[in-house]
């Protein structure tokens, strides 16, 4: 096959498991909170960055958030991105999954067409894996979801294998297509010199709602169909209890403490 044009969607996540939540609009407070680069989607990179390295072609990463997802950005540029782009806008604020897919479809849509776009399976703060099916609904392409390997490109037809709980799946797909993928697929490259150089100087395009030609009305709050109700933190559990010994007496005392827990 020619080269690839090949469109990755990351996202900058906190890094940290001590969250804050706007009661207001039930989302995450990012402010003042360290971030990175989703982990799923740095193997996504990796994966478009590798198809680049050996079939040619460009790799743009895209990202929704606001000005300091430039960040995420510049990391992308120093692994090796040829291009990058920003969605921000007030108007994306609080979108849930349906409305950061369309959002990110209709940036992907500006950018002209493309060979095949990656993400992540999904994002650690919010564990959805929704995304990326979002995106290519609203696209309107086939996608391939848990992505373990990526094999073969030929006559625009990829090939993969599918992680599934009893093992794998082998599958084609007709280009352009959507992948998500897992963090077993590689092991994402480091950001090079040259990269990390090019990315300080990197002047990062922000494109705004109406830049992209988004419809209001399926963006942020006002898009979201889903809205979270209440959120909270889980009880911490207390620690267990050790049974040691002879399997004659664990066994008993152990059936005998499940009883008391009601358990059995």
């Amino acid at each position: 096959m020619a080269s690839m044009n090949i469109v990755v969607c990351i996202k900058q996540v906190p890094d940290t498991t001590e969250v804050r939540i706007d009661p207001q609009t039930n989302t995450l407070i990012r402010e003042g909170v360290p971030s990175i680069v989703n982990p799923f989607d740095k193997h996504a990179l990796e994966a478009a960055l590798a198809l680049r390295d050996r079939l040619g072609g460009t790799v743009t990463a895209i990202t929704m958030g606001p000005p300091m997802a430039k960040l995420a950005l510049w990391e992308a540029i120093a692994m090796g991105a040829d291009k990058v782009v920003l969605l921000s806008d007030r108007a994306f604020a609080g979108a849930d999954t349906l409305a950061t897919g369309y959002t990110l479809a209709m940036g992907i849509r500006k950018l002209g067409p493309c060979d095949l776009i990656i993400c992540g399976k999904q994002a650690i703060d919010g564990d959805t894996a929704q995304v990326g099916p979002g995106i290519a609904e609203h696209l309107n392409i086939p996608q391939i979801t848990c992505v373990r390997s990526i094999g073969s490109v030929d006559n625009g037809v990829l090939a993969a294998e599918r992680q599934l709980e009893s093992g794998f799946e082998r599958v084609t797909v007709q280009l352009p297509a959507l992948l998500t993928v897992e963090r077993t697929l590689n092991m994402p490259r480091y950001a090079s010199m040259q990269g990390t150089m090019r990315a300080i100087e990197e002047d990062i395009p922000v494109w705004s709602a109406e830049d992209i030609g988004a419809n209001p009305v399926k963006l942020g709050l006002a898009g979201s169909p889903t809205q979270v109700r209440r959120v909270f933190a889980p009880e911490r559990r207390q620690g267990g209890q050790v049974f040691t010994g002879a399997p004659e007496d664990t066994v008993p005392a152990a059936v005998e403490k499940l009883r008391e827990l009601k358990v059995i």
